[in-house]
């Protein structure tokens, strides 16, 4: 073979294979070498070809070890030896011999051709494998080749991929020979080559179908914050402007629709719901359960629940079909949703409003408010001090455990045969003051002689007089609230004769 013969090879093997050609050179010296190896005279040897790829030369070396005595010729050197041709050099290196190669005829060609093609695809794997490592997480355009069981075979390009069960959408028809865009889940590498395992569940392959159609995406002019898919049915996506002047919802949808109709087609008629995103909860909401109408949004203490209350009519189409919609908005949101109606809604309400006020009465006790007879008794004695009738006793200072039930305990009680009326003191000038503290404190003044008096007996004819006061109980809160009963004046004598001999 002439020298632009051997280049032409070489240079047509690496195109078709889709290699450098430095890798296509290494591949057939790495062969040649094998070749050599099993020949008798270099069997055991430690061999090297050098291949220039411009003239098609080879050249054959083998490679010894320096030692300071040999016990292996065909591997080893002696360190006098190596330094003859090699001053420098020092025990444990390596050093090559250049060896006469016999003629190409009696070189196994048959096991040149197998190492080479190995070679080959192994430089074809290890590049496969570089370049789809870098590709991990990206969209890749794919043709169907064929269905094996648990599993499809995508090509890409030169490449084989896998499309497992788990990762296929249900409701898609896989055809053989059909070209769809798949996302890159997985590179592994494996000694039959690298595996690369794709799908088309993934919410990222939405991201990356978005990224391609919509060039305030790829631009960064707008950005993706959240995405909730369910592959092959519904998906939503919340998107915000990143400058100013930019709707983010409008670059998404594209004029009259065109760019969301192109990713809704790639994905072979999945509905894509696309809104704008918010940092307050409530709102992102209410905009995630679009197109229905969200009346009201109550979020809990720990913002973990979202209690959404839509109108009536709409209460089917706010939870979707099988929970649909509710369920999108809780995976896009984090938060569990729960989906009522106003008329519902109110009806809760209306039933936990009482138990809750209930709950608040017996957690909080009610303040203590100081009886009437005190508080009344503190805005009333700067009245009596002032006024010209003789209640001294009644304001005199008592105990401090009891300061109204000290007078009463002063008076003593007359016995019950006694009828005659009970005589006091010359009654003094009334002033509306004796009105009002009778009025308020609800109970008869105690004047100067220790008996009780009334305004019956201190206002003539207008009422009877009393005979006697009933006894007081030693109790001070029994005193504050009793009223005293009116007792029943004595008739004269001559009233009664009068009556009994009316009878």
């Amino acid at each position: 073979m002439s020298k632009n013969e051997f280049e032409l090879a070489l240079t047509q093997l690496a195109a078709e294979r889709g290699l450098p050609k430095d890798k296509v050179v290494a591949a057939v010296e790495a062969a040649l070498a094998s070749a050599y190896r099993k020949e008798s005279q270099a069997s055991g040897q430690n061999i090297v070809v050098r291949l220039d790829g411009l003239s098609g030369t080879i050249r054959l070396f083998t490679t010894k070890t320096v030692v300071d005595a040999v016990t292996d010729a065909k591997k080893e050197i002696a360190v006098q030896e190596a330094r003859q041709a090699r001053p420098n050099v020092k025990v444990g290196e390596e050093v090559e011999e250049e060896l006469f190669h016999p003629s190409s005829a009696r070189i196994a060609a048959l096991t040149v051709k197998q190492v080479v093609l190995q070679r080959l695809r192994e430089a074809e794997r290890d590049l496969i494998y570089g370049d789809y490592l870098t590709r991990e997480g990206e969209m890749v355009p794919g043709r169907v080749e064929r269905s094996e069981p648990g599993r499809l075979v995508v090509t890409l390009g030169k490449a084989e991929s896998y499309l497992p069960r788990e990762e296929q959408i249900q409701t898609e028809r896989y055809r053989a020979g059909a070209m769809m865009q798949f996302y890159l889940l997985e590179v592994r590498k494996t000694t039959k080559g690298p595996e690369l395992i794709l799908s088309r569940t993934h919410r990222n392959l939405l991201r990356r179908l978005l990224e391609r159609e919509v060039p305030e995406i790829y631009q960064g002019a707008v950005e993706i914050k959240a995405i909730a898919r369910e592959a092959g049915s519904r998906s939503k996506v919340a998107v915000a402007a990143r400058q100013e002047g930019v709707d983010p919802v409008g670059s998404c949808i594209g004029p009259r629709g065109v760019r969301i109709q192109n990713v809704v087609n790639e994905l072979q008629g999945e509905k894509i719901d696309i809104f704008q995103w918010n940092k307050d909860l409530r709102v992102l909401v209410t905009n995630a359960m679009n197109p229905a109408q969200v009346i009201k949004v109550e979020l809990s203490e720990d913002e973990k629940v979202a209690v959404v209350v839509v109108p009536d009519n709409q209460l089917s189409l706010a939870i979707g079909r099988d929970g649909q919609t509710a369920r999108l908005t809780a995976k896009l949101t984090g938060l569990r949703i729960d989906v009522k109606g106003a008329t519902e809604y109110e009806a809760l309400r209306a039933t936990l409003a009482p138990k809750a006020e209930a709950a608040v009465a017996v957690a909080e006790p009610a303040p203590v408010v100081p009886g009437p007879t005190e508080a009344v008794l503190k805005e009333a004695l700067p009245k009596v001090e002032g006024a010209t009738v003789p209640v001294a006793e009644a304001s005199a200072p008592a105990a401090p455990a009891a300061p109204v039930a000290e007078p009463v305990k002063a008076a003593e009680p007359k016995a019950p045969t006694q009828a005659a009326p009970v005589k006091g003191p010359e009654p003094a000038p009334v002033t509306e003051d004796v009105w009002e503290l009778g009025r308020i404190l609800r109970r008869p003044t105690v004047p100067e002689s220790g008996v009780l008096r009334f305004a019956e007996e201190i206002l003539p004819g207008r009422g009877k007089s009393r005979e006697g006061p009933d006894p007081v109980p030693d109790d001070p809160a029994v005193v504050a609230r009793a009223k005293p009963k009116r007792a029943r004046r004595a008739r004269p004598a001559q009233d009664e004769e009068e009556d009994t001999g009316g009878a």
